[in-house]
């Protein structure tokens, strides 16, 4: 059983899950190719070498675990958190600590190995979205769930180990602190000026146009004026939502349009980047909050993160977020 173990000073929690040592490295990303003789596990017809699914995209008389599938979700073979069982929570010593309740899935993406997540029909990338929401909202009627992260590692530099495109959703019997801090800052910032800090974002970034890579009627993708790596991007939504998975399916073609300009200017641009996709929602019981909404966070893995990043908090960023969104708006 993975266990959650809370730091006594900053209250951080970390979950000590030591099952997962045992994954198979299934892939590696020096060519983007398979490792020779190992079966891809996301592939149609490997069904049987993942966990039930949960649930899956498929057309009309398809049936449960079949190959037809076209968005496919099952549960992590190697989860960091577990849902059997009571959380439990004791002390130790000094230290704080619970049994490693929560839940970790896996959202297959395509069937196609080949695939990349920015260049699948606009119809097909509607329907991981719309995955991803219900997903979330399907963790959430769980009491014991507080928080829910879902993200999209790619590429080895990511800590990817399979290439088969995925994103992972992880949901935790904790909120944690870095969330607990995002949202604080929001409300200090909505206190402090009776405005959301999203909104003015917004604003600001549209009237002064040099971080703006992209926009359409519902999103604006920037290069964030603090950027942490080297051509961050941040997608914002221009309407009020607090919770990702309270958004309508209205929303989900101009997400779609954002998303596919955003990862597909990395591509295009700094050849194929491996990178980290977060989308930021609320933590599930906060309710409504007008000084927050949901964003997504797209972080390139172009540097290493060092002991002055870790020690500090500090990032050091070698490109300027000006020259950033200028080159990403190039696109084909």
């Amino acid at each position: 059983m993975p266990e959650l173990r809370r730091d006594p000073i900053t209250h951080r929690w970390a979950i000590i899950a030591t099952e997962r040592a045992k994954r198979p490295t299934s892939y590696r990303f020096g060519s983007q190719e398979p490792t020779e003789g190992l079966a891809n596990p996301f592939a149609p017809g490997n069904e049987h070498m993942t966990p039930p699914e949960i649930v899956a995209v498929r057309p009309a008389g398809g049936y449960p675990n079949d190959s037809s599938w076209t968005v496919r979700v099952v549960p992590n073979k190697y989860p960091a958190l577990r849902v059997e069982g009571g959380l439990d929570r004791r002390p130790m010593g000094i230290y704080d600590m619970m049994n490693g309740i929560g839940a970790h899935e896996v959202i297959i993406e395509s069937p196609d190995e080949h695939a990349k997540f920015h260049s699948l029909p606009r119809e097909h990338m509607i329907d991981v979205l719309r995955v991803y929401r219900d997903r979330m909202k399907d963790l959430k009627r769980d009491c014991r769930m507080k928080f829910s992260l879902l993200f999209r590692n790619y590429g080895s530099a990511s800590g990817a180990t399979i290439t088969h495109a995925h994103s992972q959703l992880i949901a935790l019997p904790v909120v944690p602190f870095e969330v607990r801090e995002l949202c604080n800052g929001a409300k200090r910032y909505f206190d402090f000026r009776e405005r959301n800090v999203f909104e003015d974002m917004i604003r600001f970034e549209r009237a002064e146009d040099r971080r703006v890579v992209f926009e359409n009627n519902d999103f604006i993708l920037i290069a964030p004026f603090a950027s942490r790596v080297p051509f961050e991007l941040s997608i914002i939504p221009r309407f009020q939502e607090t919770h990702f998975e309270e958004t309508s399916d209205g929303h989900f073609n101009n997400l779609a349009e954002v998303l596919s300009f955003a990862l597909g200017s990395l591509d295009q641009n700094l050849g194929d980047p491996a990178y980290n996709m977060i989308f930021q929602s609320a933590p599930y019981d906060s309710g409504e909050m007008p000084w927050y909404r949901w964003h997504i966070q797209i972080l390139p893995k172009l540097v290493n993160v060092a002991g002055f990043e870790l020690g500090t908090g500090f990032f050091i960023n070698p490109i300027a977020p000006e020259e950033a969104a200028r080159v990403l708006r190039k696109r084909n």
